[in-house]
Formats: C-alpha cells, structure tokens, sequence
C-alpha cells in the first residue's frame, strides 16, 4: 500500500487531497484543512476530515475519472502531479483522452 499526501492549501478546495492505493484499488481522498493542527505546510494535517472520496479499480479504464474528479478539486499542474504519482504506482490501463 501506498499513501501520497498533497497539502495545496488555497489552490485546491479543502486544502488536502490523499491518494491511497493497494494492488490496483485507488482510493483519492478530499480533506478540509484543519487549522486546530496549524496553518503552515508543514503542520501535521492527519486528522484532516475527509469530505469526498472517488475509489476505483485500475483493472478498468479509469484514467478519464480520475482526472475529472481531480479536475473538479484543483487545478490541472496538481492534476498532473497527482496523476504522474499514482502511474508510477499501479499501473492504469490508460487510452488517450479524446476532448
């Protein structure tokens, strides 16, 4: 299993986005920042709660909706930087996306 924390603050609603992934199961998780723990980057966000949640299976082509679903929470740098991440770590069946 691995887990990737991305603390974007004011560029991403919430602040937080987590992706867990084990075997080809992918889990990204929206989190609303906790000012209790601070308001730096550095600050421990752990028990940030969690307000949107997207779980797929890479066995199937979801690259399409995860994007989207990142698209929806920040922007496209971010996007790219989370998708490169969870690539490097299970590998997606990804077709080319046609707009």
């Amino acid at each position: 299993m691995a887990t990737k924390t991305w603390k974007l603050g004011e560029i991403c609603r919430g602040g937080i986005i987590t992706v867990e992934t084990k075997g080809q199961n992918i889990a990204i998780i929206g989190k609303e920042w906790d000012y209790d723990a601070g308001t730096r980057r550095s600050s421990n966000q752990k028990n940030a709660k969690e307000w949107t949640r997207l779980e797929v299976n890479a066995d199937n082509d979801v690259t399409r909706e995860m994007s989207d679903f990142l698209h929806d929470l920040t922007h496209s740098w971010a996007v790219d930087e989370i998708m490169k991440w969870i690539e490097s770590k299970v590998d997606t069946k990804r077709n080319p996306m046609h707009w």
